[in-house]
């Protein structure tokens, strides 16, 4: 059986779907781009800047949250640097060599997008930094005393990179980026808009007051606003309704996600702080562990949210859970709060 009659697994189509969902909500210029006015105008004048000057825009970088548009403007300095765009990942780059396979075989002007950036191995790092600075790149021949360092020029090229975490980059590569953009999260109106506009391509007649309620609930981030459409929009066709609020809201009541945003887990975590550890304060990893989670996970997925939106405090004895987040679960917060106890094992 050949490779284009192999029979499409749920889990491929499902994952294929996905891309395609999200390729065809993806703006493909910075006209098109929502949100993120200062960086907008920042790139527009780097990149205006290296095409007067006819040559490779600077290196960038791409910092903030999951989910705010950082591979979205990779692509769109691409398509304004009228140039190809080759993608890889740090997790991908463990290596010298797979680094330098991949650097190898750019084209000039080519613009290579490095996700989750802060993920390379050092060694890969190392050679990054000559790249950036040089366009060159040694190449080691031979083992121990016999090997020599082959110099091996490179095209011009844009090194894009993402993280979400700028703080782990060392700063010998942070500090070869000639721009840094910080992402923000996006308040409500840039969700309505990106919402709107997602509705108007997926052919989705969907009221205002609907899209309203989606937009509250996304949690300031424009891939959890797309998502969430995409299921107000199955529910409304497997339900046979109109696409309005009642629906936005018993579609996202089905999918756990509440007034504020907060899901399945947000609410765990919150829940056990309260209930279980007396609002705190308590370490990461004992929440972690008592909802089921890893550490991780809890600290870079669900906390960051929640503190924003004033329900965790971050205090050096650990987590602490606010008045609101009681308010908002239905608890009443105690006159004399007091934390402390076995279970703390720090921040």
């Amino acid at each position: 059986m050949s490779d284009d009659d192999r029979p499409v697994r749920p889990a491929e189509s499902e994952s294929a779907a996905e891309l395609a969902f999200e390729g065809a909500l993806r703006p493909g210029t910075l006209a098109e781009f929502v949100g993120q006015p200062k960086v907008r105008t920042q790139l527009e004048l780097l990149l205006r800047a290296a095409a007067l000057q006819n040559r490779t825009p600077d290196h960038i970088l791409l910092a903030g949250p999951p989910g705010l548009g950082k591979t979205t403007l990779a692509y769109i300095v691409a398509t304004e640097a009228g140039a190809p765009i080759r993608l890889t990942s740090g997790p991908a780059l463990q290596h010298a060599g797979d680094l330098a396979s991949v650097l190898s075989s750019l084209v000039p002007g080519e613009v290579l997008f490095i996700d989750e950036i802060h993920r390379m191995a050092r060694t890969a790092e190392e050679m990054l930094y000559l790249a950036m600075e040089d366009y060159r790149i040694d190449i080691m021949v031979g083992k121990g005393a016999g090997a020599t360092s082959v110099p091996l020029e490179l095209a011009p090229f844009t090194v894009v990179g993402a993280t979400t975490r700028a703080g782990l980059l060392p700063t010998p590569l942070r500090d070869r980026f000639g721009f840094t953009a910080h992402l923000e999260f996006y308040g409500t109106d840039d969700l309505e808009t990106v919402l709107t506009r997602a509705a108007t391509l997926l052919e989705l007649d969907i009221d205002a007051i609907a899209i309203a309620e989606i937009a509250g609930r996304s949690r300031g981030t424009p891939r959890i606003a797309n998502r969430l459409l995409r299921r107000v929009r199955d529910y409304a066709l497997v339900h046979d309704t109109p696409a309005d609020e009642e629906a936005a809201r018993h579609a996202l009541r089905v999918y756990d996600v509440d007034s504020l945003g907060l899901d399945r887990l947000d609410r765990a975590v919150l829940d056990v702080l309260i209930t279980r550890f007396s609002g705190g304060p308590v370490g990461v990893r004992t929440l972690a562990v008592t909802v089921g989670e890893e550490a991780e996970t809890v600290e870079s997925v669900v906390e960051p949210f929640l503190v924003r939106v004033g329900l965790i405090a971050r205090t050096q004895r650990g987590r602490v859970a606010t008045p609101a987040a009681y308010a908002h679960l239905g608890h009443e917060f105690p006159q004399r709060h007091a934390g402390g106890g076995p279970h703390l094992d720090g921040v």
